[in-house]
């Protein structure tokens, strides 16, 4: 049985910070075996130094949006190193659109885990991948609707934590905060457990990621 559910990132509703990144659109992965600086080289980012705490990651974030066109699909990341299950992981998080981070994963997770989840603002598209040695295992935007190698592994779990999910993998009416349970999958797949406190106070290391280049 988990010990970890939606309850327990309740909080993430009654957080400026949390709401901000929601209503802007946010990406947010967590990686197992790279460091911080490494997990930015494998995103071909620029390095861009180094800032306490999520003030400076925003004020990087606005600095930048400031200099590029509306459409310009750059964007700052922010990396730092986190306590989680057997050890260091780094959270990447950056005020990207949702898609930014995400397409990174499968070289983030070569050669370990790597668990995301992302909300495109306005109206919400979010999205949670959890990858091993870069290959997608679960993926979803509807818990309900699930896609990758292992689609269906991660339902006893996911109904522990608190999604609503039928027998047959068809929601059933009101469900819990689907985004809080997210959260929480998240922190049963790496132990990390995200706190305000910690993505506000956190050592981040700044790049500045590039557009993806045209097919």
């Amino acid at each position: 049985m988990t010990s970890v559910t939606a309850q327990d990132y309740a909080w993430i509703r009654s957080s400026r910070m949390f709401c901000a990144a929601m209503a802007g659109g946010y990406g947010l992965a967590l990686v197992r075996g790279i460091a911080p600086a490494e997990a930015l080289r494998l995103m071909e980012a620029e390095p861009q130094g180094t800032g306490e705490g999520l003030d400076a990651l925003v004020e990087q974030h606005e600095d930048h949006r400031d200099a590029t066109d509306y459409w310009d699909d750059s964007f700052i990341a922010g990396a730092c190193t986190v306590p989680g299950r057997g050890g260091e992981w780094t959270l990447v998080f950056a005020f990207d659109g949702s898609s930014g981070v995400s397409r990174f994963l499968p070289a983030l997770s070569l050669n370990g885990r790597a668990v995301s989840h992302s909300t495109n603002g306005g109206k919400p598209i979010e999205l949670f991948d959890w990858y091993e040695n870069g290959e997608l295992q679960t993926g979803f935007e509807w818990p309900t609707r699930r896609y990758g190698s292992t689609p269906d592994e991660l339902v006893p779990m996911m109904r522990e934590i608190g999604f609503d999910l039928a027998e047959g993998g068809v929601c059933t009416g009101a469900s819990a905060d689907a985004k809080a349970a997210v959260l929480a999958l998240t922190e049963q797949l790496t132990g990390v457990r995200l706190t305000e406190e910690l993505l506000t106070h956190a050592e981040y290391h700044f790049g500045l990621v590039p557009e993806q280049p045209a097919d």
